[in-house]
C-alpha cells in the first residue's frame, strides 16, 4: 500500500486544473475554468474547476471532485490506481508499505482479476507459437488471415487449447485463485461440479482499457460451434459499454491524425491497423453507447463510421447516430463496397490506397442518413417518406450547435423536397421534446443518486472506535436507503457542512482571559456536543467529524511547511519591493510611508494567505481521502448546487459566510438540540395521550414534570436563538 506521507505528498502536487485540461478544454473565467462536463453530454459548459481549492464540479450532472476522484471517475482506476497514475504525472517516487491482512483482503478483488488477465494472456500467446495445436489451429487460421507477426504481437493474440481444462490446470500449478478467473469469465463450472475453459479450442483476442490493463477478452470458434464469438462476462474489472476494442493500440494515432474510424470487429480493427490505418477502434458488435463515445471524444472530435454494403446493417446501425451528433462530433460515414469490410479491404488495398477512397467516398452523416432511408421503394410511398423525413428531423434535432441544425435544414429541405419552413417547425417541436426528455431524465437520476448510505441507530453511533467505522465502508455501501430516512440529517447537515468548510479556523475566545489562542469551529462543536452527550445521527457525518480530529496534527505540521514557504515568498515580495520604491525619487518622509504600506500589505498577504489555507486544507485532505464513504460525502458536501454569479456573490451587503462563524456556528447548534428536544416533548405528550385514562397520580405528576423540564430547556434554547419556540396548537390545547 502507498505510504500515507507519499499519498498526501501526490495529492498536494496534483493540480486539478493541469489535470482536467487533459480532457477538457479549458476557459478562465473570474477565479474559476469553466469547460464542457466529460462526464456527460452537454451543448453549454457547466464543468467548473477551481485551482484554489483543487476542485471541480459539474452543476448539471454534480459529478466532480479532487484530481484523485477525477482520475478515478475518468479512467475508471481505483483509489490506489489514481494515485500511481497522479504520480507518474507529477514525477513523484512513491513509497509503498506492505498490506496487512485485512488491507490485502479489500485491494485484493480488483487487483487480483487484472493480474489473473495478464497471466492468462500471456500463457494463451505462448501456447499459440510453443504448442503442436497452437501452431496448427490458431497461428493458422491468423496466417491465413492476413495477420502479420507485428499485429499478433501488438494485440497479444493467442490461442486457447481445446483440452477442456488446460488454462484451469496451469492456474493452479501458478498459485491462482480458481475462484478470481470464474469472476473474469476465464473458467467455468459444470453442472456436475467440474471446472472447465469457456474460451478452449478458439483464437483469443484480449481487450485492454485506456490504460492498456487486460479487462476481458474475446474468443473467436474454429470448429463451427453455434456461437462464432465469445466475450467475457461484465465484472469489477469490465464495463462492455465503456470500452472499446482497440483503444490502447490506437490511442496515439486517433490525437495525431485528429480522427477515429469506428468499425465492427476485432479483425476489421487488426486489417486496418497493420494497413497503416492504426487510428481505429472497434465496438464490438454491440450498439454504441454514451460511454464509448465520451471515450473517442476524450481524444477527437472527428469520427468516421465505416459500414460495409449490407443494407440492414446499415439501417440497424443508424440507431447511434443520434449519439453521437449529441456528443458534438463532427461525424462521417464511409460506405464499402458490397461484399467487402474494413479487414478485407484494407489486405486489398495500400495504406495511400485506402487513404484515397476515404477522402473521395466519405459521407456527412445527415446525407448518408437521407441516402439510405430514400431508397427508390421509400420514394414512391407518401407514408414511408414521411416516416424517413421524420426520422432525419430526429436526428437534425440532437445538433446541440443552432447554426450546424440551420445548415443541415437547408440541406434537408432541398434534398427531401420540403420547405425549409415545416423542416424548421418540426425539428422545433422534436428538438422541445428532447430537452423535455433530457429535463426528465436529470431529475430521475438526481432522485436516484438522492440515496446514501444506511447509518448505525442514533444511540449507537460513535461507540464503536475510528477503525471499525472505516472499515465498514464495503458494508455500508451495499445497505442504501433514503436520504430523509434519518430525521435529524436535515438538521446535522449544516453543522458538519460548517466543520469541512473551516473546522481548523480559530473564532471563538477562550473562558481564560489570559489565553489568546483562539478556538476553532471542529473543537468547539465537540465540546457542545459532548457537554449535552450529543453525537452524529448520520454515520457517514461521525466518520468525517473523527477524522477531522484524528488528522489534526497532520494539518498543524502542513501549515508550519505553509507558513514558512509564506515567510520566503513575504521575504521575495519585500525585497522586490524595497527595489521597486529605491529606484523612484522620493523624499526621506515619502519612503516611509511606501515602506510602512509595503509591510502593511505584506502583513496582510500573508495573514489572507494562512487563512485561506486553513480554510481550504480540510476540504482539500477529504475529498481525496481513500475511503469511499468519507470522500464522496464531502464532496457532497462541499459542491454548491447553483453556480452564484461573482458578481452578486461580491456584491456589498452579501456578508461571507466565514465572518458569520461565531453566531452561525452556535446558531446551528442550538436548532439541532431545540428539534431533539421537540421530538422529545412530542413523544412525552403521545405518551401522555394514550396513557390518560390509564394513568394513576404518581404516573402523571411523572410525566408533567419531565414536560415542565423540557418546556424549560425549550425556552432556555429559545431565548439563546432570539425566538420563541411554539408547540402546534393541538398539542398546546392538550397540555
Amino acid at each position: 500500500m502507498i505510504d500515507q506521507a507519499t499519498a498526501q505528498r501526490i495529492k498536494d502536487a496534483a493540480d486539478i486544473v493541469e489535470v482536467v485540461s487533459d480532457y477538457v478544454h479549458l476557459v478562465r473565467r473570474g477565479q474559476n475554468y469553466m469547460g464542457l462536463c466529460p462526464f456527460h453530454n452537454e451543448r453549454t459548459p457547466s464543468f467548473s474547476v477551481n485551482r484554489k481549492r483543487n476542485f471541480c464540479f459539474c452543476f448539471s450532472c454534480k459529478k466532480g471532485g479532487s484530481p484523485v476522484n477525477f482520475i478515478m471517475e475518468k479512467e475508471g482506476l481505483s483509489y490506489k490506481e489514481a494515485l500511481l497514475h497522479l504520480a507518474k504525472k507529477y514525477g513523484i517516487e512513491v513509497q509503498e508499505r506492505e498490506l496487512s491482512d485485512e488491507e490485502r483482503q479489500r485491494q485484493s478483488e480488483r487487483e487480483g482479476m487484472l493480474v489473473a488477465n495478464e497471466w492468462a494472456m500471456k500463457l494463451m500467446e505462448h501456447d499459440m507459437v510453443s504448442t503442436a495445436d497452437g501452431r496448427d489451429i490458431g497461428l493458422q487460421y491468423l496466417v491465413q488471415r492476413g495477420v502479420t507477426d507485428a499485429a499478433m504481437k501488438a494485440f497479444h493474440l493467442g490461442y486457447a487449447l481445446d483440452s477442456g481444462h488446460h488454462l484451469a490446470d496451469e492456474a493452479r500449478k501458478a498459485g491462482y485463485d480458481l475462484e478470481v478467473l470464474k469472476k473474469t469469465g476465464l473458467i467455468g463450472t459444470s453442472q456436475q461440479g467440474h471446472d472447465y475453459d469457456r474460451f478452449r479450442g478458439r483464437v483469443i483476442f484480449p481487450i485492454l482499457n485506456n490504460s492498456g490493463k487486460v479487462i476481458a477478452f474475446g474468443g473467436r470458434d474454429l470448429k463451427g460451434g453455434l456461437a462464432k464469438y465469445i466475450n467475457s462476462p461484465e465484472s469489477a474489472v469490465y464495463k462492455k459499454s465503456n470500452e472499446l476494442y482497440g483503444i490502447f493500440q490506437a490511442r496515439a494515432a486517433i490525437v495525431k491524425e485528429n480522427k477515429c474510424f469506428l468499425v465492427e470487429g476485432y479483425m476489421d480493427v487488426i486489417g486496418m491497423w497493420q494497413s497503416g490505418m492504426k487510428n481505429v477502434v472497434a465496438s464490438s458488435g454491440t450498439a454504441l453507447t454514451d460511454g464509448q463515445i465520451a471515450l473517442i471524444h476524450r481524444l477527437t472530435d472527428n469520427i468516421t463510421l465505416i459500414y460495409d454494403g449490407d443494407a440492414a446493417g446499415i439501417k440497424a446501425s443508424l440507431r447511434g447516430i443520434d449519439m453521437l451528433l449529441n456528443h458534438k462530433l463532427n461525424v462521417k460515414v464511409l460506405l464499402l463496397p458490397n461484399g467487402e469490410d474494413p479487414d478485407s479491404f484494407a489486405r486489398k488495398h495500400t495504406p495511400e490506397e485506402f487513404r484515397e477512397y476515404v477522402d473521395k467516398h466519405e459521407t456527412d452523416i445527415i446525407r448518408f442518413k437521407i441516402d439510405v432511408l430514400l431508397d427508390e421503394q421509400t420514394a414512391r410511398d407518401p407514408q414511408k417518406r414521411i416516416e424517413a423525413v421524420n426520422s432525419v428531423v430526429q436526428s437534425i434535432a440532437h445538433i446541440p450547435d443552432p447554426v450546424a441544425r440551420d445548415v443541415y435544414v437547408q440541406e434537408c429541405a432541398r434534398l427531401l423536397g420540403v420547405t425549409e419552413e415545416s423542416i424548421i417547425q418540426s425539428v422545433g417541436r422534436a428538438r422541445a421534446m428532447l430537452i423535455q426528455k433530457w429535463k426528465k431524465e436529470r431529475e430521475w437520476n438526481a432522485t436516484r443518486e438522492s440515496v446514501a448510505v444506511t447509518p448505525q441507530p442514533a444511540d449507537t453511533v460513535g461507540t464503536s472506535s475510528y477503525q471499525a467505522q472505516l472499515d465498514a465502508n464495503t458494508a455500508l455501501s451495499q445497505q442504501p436507503s433514503r436520504k430523509t430516512d434519518i430525521p435529524f440529517r436535515p438538521l446535522e447537515t449544516p453543522l458538519i457542512k460548517l466543520c469541512v468548510r473551516y473546522g481548523y479556523k480559530g473564532v471563538f475566545q477562550p473562558m481564560d482571559e489570559d489565553d489568546d489562542t483562539l478556538i476553532d469551529v471542529l473543537d468547539y462543536v465537540q465540546e457542545e456536543l459532548e457537554s449535552d452527550g450529543m453525537r452524529f445521527s448520520v454515520e457517514e457525518y461521525s466518520l468525517i467529524f473523527q477524522e477531522l480530529q484524528r488528522v489534526k496534527p497532520m494539518f498543524y505540521e502542513a501549515l508550519q511547511r505553509r507558513k514558512m514557504e509564506i515567510e520566503e515568498d513575504v521575504a521575495r515580495k519585500r525585497r522586490e519591493g524595497i527595489e521597486e520604491i529605491g529606484s523612484g525619487s522620493y523624499s526621506i518622509d515619502e519612503l516611509k510611508i511606501k515602506e510602512s504600506k509595503l509591510e502593511e500589505s505584506l502583513r496582510e498577504y500573508a495573514a489572507s494567505e494562512v487563512n485561506e489555507y486553513v480554510k481550504d486544507w480540510p476540504a482539500r485532505f477529504l475529498s481525496s481521502h481513500e475511503n469511499d464513504i468519507i470522500r464522496s460525502t464531502s464532496f457532497d458536501l462541499l459542491r454548491e448546487k447553483h453556480h452564484l454569479s461573482n458578481i452578486y456573490a461580491n456584491a456589498p451587503g452579501n456578508e461571507k459566510e466565514e465572518d458569520r462563524l461565531e453566531m452561525l456556528v452556535p446558531r446551528t447548534i442550538l436548532e439541532w438540540k431545540s428539534e431533539i428536544l421537540n421530538q422529545r416533548l412530542r413523544e412525552l405528550l403521545r405518551k401522555f395521550q394514550d396513557m390518560a385514562s390509564n394513568m394513576n397520580i404518581e404516573e402523571e405528576h411523572s410525566l408533567q414534570a419531565k414536560l415542565n423540564s423540557l418546556m424549560k430547556l425549550r425556552r432556555k434554547i429559545a431565548k439563546e436563538l432570539g425566538e420563541r419556540i411554539l408547540l402546534p396548537k393541538s398539542q398546546n390545547s392538550n397540555k
